[in-house]
């Protein structure tokens, strides 16, 4: 597999403050990688050293299998969650300028700064002033001028805080568009739905360390329990939950009046089969409902973070 970037062995102090202890991930090209954990786990201290404004105590970091160099800093965009624009400046020379810094000519920045002003629906913003902005609208401006000058590596922290569910889907759409364009993308958020949504691979630091990471599908099929949501037509719910309780766990039915149903959340214990499960289920009446309950990102990261201590 090809890595985009490598933070290999990364360790880096405060003071006595331990931020990460030898922390390794690796991101393959053209994927998005989730990178999870509280509030203080180290993930801030990691893209800070990814983007150089800090260098680690220990460890290195590669770019497309390349030590990192300060040249290299122009192949990645990072849209950091305190954002960094000029309040006072017009949108417009204001973009110009931030994309000059990355190398771009003003002619090039222009034609793409109207590409993506009109992609985003934000005509008739040139001349305005940040200060002029909502959150949500002087965010897609940040995002424009993390993306704008295309490069290999985009580092999104929070990028949909102050977006309404509308605009954050657009830019759920253009992050994965920008992907399938072959840009590889860190992104880090405590929003676990757009982890499942967005991300091909995660990684979870917890107090400084890597406790858990990998391709989202297989992590996800780890934590698989043997819980399932089931749903059957019958007269006597207590009874149906009675029944069932005598050879699985069962969560707190909720019972549904006008179709008749009990639907139940069980969790099979390893010496019973789904057969016999099975046929307990239809005994009590028509089964309407049978699927298995994977774990989400966020029940995997609280139960993760918890058992990490």
């Amino acid at each position: 597999m090809e890595y985009a970037l490598e933070a290999l062995s990364i360790s880096k102090s405060y003071g006595n403050y331990k931020a990460l202890n030898d922390v390794t991930i690796q991101v393959p090209k053209g994927s998005i990688y989730g990178l999870l954990g509280p509030n203080g786990a180290g993930k801030t201290s990691l893209i800070r050293i990814i983007n150089q404004i800090t260098a680690p105590d220990q460890g290195m970091v590669k770019l497309n299998s390349e030590p990192l160099q300060p040249h290299h800093i122009s192949q990645i965009g990072y849209m950091p969650e305190e954002r960094g624009l000029y309040k006072s400046m017009k949108v417009g020379e204001q973009c110009i300028y931030l994309a000059q810094l990355k190398g771009m000519k003003k002619a090039e920045a222009k034609e793409k700064l109207l590409f993506w002003f009109e992609r985003l629906g934000m005509q008739g913003w040139w001349n305005k002033k940040l200060q002029e902005l909502s959150k949500g609208m002087a965010q897609k401006v940040q995002f424009i001028v993390t993306v704008l000058h295309e490069p290999d590596i985009l580092i999104f922290d929070e990028p949909f805080s102050g977006f309404d569910p509308l605009n954050a889907d657009l830019i759920k759409d253009e992050i994965l568009r920008l992907r399938d364009l072959g840009s590889t993308i860190i992104f880090s958020t405590h929003r676990m739905e757009s982890v499942e949504e967005l991300c091909d691979y995660i990684a979870l630091i917890n107090k400084s360390n890597v406790v858990l990471q990998g391709k989202l599908n297989e992590v996800k099929q780890t934590y698989r329990n043997r819980t399932y949501a089931v749903s059957v037509i019958c007269s006597d719910h207590q009874r149906a939950i009675r029944q069932m309780k005598s050879i699985v766990d069962v969560e707190p039915a909720e019972f549904r009046g006008l179709d008749n149903t009990t639907d139940m959340t069980i969790r099979i214990p390893e010496d019973v089969t789904i057969p016999q499960v099975l046929q307990e289920l239809t005994s009590l009446g028509e089964l309407t409902h049978f699927s298995e309950v994977i774990p989400s990102v966020n029940e995997i990261f609280i139960k993760t973070v918890r058992e990490d201590g």
